[in-house]
């Protein structure tokens, strides 16, 4: 037994499980949106944290890792508990068809797992919905919870996709607005890459949509990270 996950928010960066293998590559047909609420590590019930998930979207494509667990069941449970845990605010598993770097036709990979969220806030307690970015901000620069800071979930995912090459647009707009705040509140952030250092890659025009298949209801929140 194999299986792969896909990370596109701090899994990128922090995978925090024992995998055997990982590559750098895309999806087609979602994007990120920060659109889900944390209320565990990097917020609170009362004023929650922004996290990003994956919204369905023709034509997209969301650049991340992907992570391989092999080499017996007990290590491959493990690695799913750590990860329904860590990921208990997403409320989703969804298969999909993942891309190497310059392979656009033909997936690397079929049935790889992605957690996602369920765009609906009576059925999802976890899902706020989209604001306008200058209220995202604002939320992001002042939300902090038991292990950390809103704002360095940005940050660091902002980093992280310029380490891999595929710096995301939506993610950089957000950082800098939330560098404005920051700076309003006296609170300034430096930025370590200049735009002039942008990485972009390929524009690529992907196809098919791919379904979603809910196949499981999540845990309550507890303090891990997301």
């Amino acid at each position: 037994m194999v299986f792969w996950v896909f990370g596109y928010g701090s899994l990128i960066w922090n995978p925090g499980f024992e995998y055997d293998d990982k590559m750098i590559g895309y999806i087609k047909n979602y994007h990120r949106v920060f659109d889900l609420a944390c209320i565990d590590h990097r917020g609170t019930p009362e004023h929650p944290a922004r996290t990003c998930t994956l919204e369905y979207k023709e034509g997209a494509i969301c650049w991340g890792a992907v992570y391989c667990v092999r080499g017996g069941e007990e290590k491959e449970r493990l690695a799913m508990k750590y990860l329904e845990n860590r990921e208990c605010e997403y409320d989703q598993k969804t298969t999909i068809d993942f891309f190497k770097e310059g392979e656009t036709d033909e997936p690397t990979l079929s049935g790889v797992i992605v957690f996602t969220s369920t765009p609906d806030k009576e059925s999802n307690k976890y899902y706020l919905g989209p604001a306008p970015l200058e209220d995202m901000a604002r939320q992001i620069a002042t939300a902090f919870g038991p292990c950390g800071n809103n704002r360095d979930y940005i940050f660091l995912l902002e980093k992280a996709m310029f380490d891999i090459g595929h710096e995301d647009d939506m993610v950089i707009e957000l950082a800098s607005e939330v560098r404005k705040v920051l700076g309003v509140m006296g609170l300034g952030v430096r930025k370590e890459n200049s735009s002039s250092n942008r990485l972009t890659g390929p524009s690529l025009k992907p196809l098919s949509p791919m379904s979603p298949h809910k196949l499981i209801h999540l845990p309550e929140a507890i303090a891990m990270d997301t």
